[in-house]
């Protein structure tokens, strides 16, 4: 009978040696989770923020200055990437700036030239439209705003950060048992 207690309590302590590893396995899991989610809310906040923040910048006239297509080749075996070469110019409280950014970050390069020539005729050379100067960099201005889809669409990595929290909190409260 002494063995069978023996073998019991011994039973009994690798099962709790197991549900506590368990339990630290979840709670390391739901905590990578939950950061790993925040990581990704915190990115999509900041470019939502940004690209409202683009919306109050004032709106000023300008013209397309330079508009034309620009190609380049990484190394001699790579295939050709396009973008738009583009420059307006407008004048912010009396003084007169150029511009080259179609967004924030510029015009992008393209594999696809057909893609770049949409771009090119929509913004032909001589055309008159708006753009936005930011008050705080006068010599900074674009012709289009970032999109602010990111802030529609922040809720996705949020569940990530509440069901990673969740699986850690459940893993600590309550443990593996059920």
């Amino acid at each position: 009978m002494n063995s069978d207690l023996q073998s019991s309590v011994t039973f009994d302590t690798a099962i709790s040696k197991s549900n506590a590893a368990g339990r630290w396995h979840l709670i390391t899991l739901g905590l990578i989770l939950a950061l790993l989610g925040g990581v990704f809310v915190g990115l999509m906040a900041r470019s939502f923020l940004r690209a409202r923040e683009m919306r109050t910048w004032p709106e000023v006239a300008c013209v397309v200055l330079t508009s034309e297509v620009e190609e380049r080749k990484i190394d001699e075996n790579s295939a050709a990437e396009f973008r738009q070469d583009l420059s307006f110019g407008y004048e912010w409280r009396g003084v007169a700036y150029t511009g080259d950014h179609l967004t924030l970050r510029g015009s992008p390069w393209s594999s696809s030239r057909a893609t770049v020539d949409e771009r090119v005729a929509m913004y032909p050379v001589g055309k008159q439209t708006t753009c936005r100067v930011d008050p705080r960099q006068p010599n900074f201005a674009l012709l289009k705003p970032d999109s602010l889809a990111p802030g529609y669409s922040i809720w996705f990595p949020a569940l990530f950060v509440v069901g990673g929290l969740g699986i850690a909190f459940r893993a600590a409260v309550f443990g593996l048992h059920r």
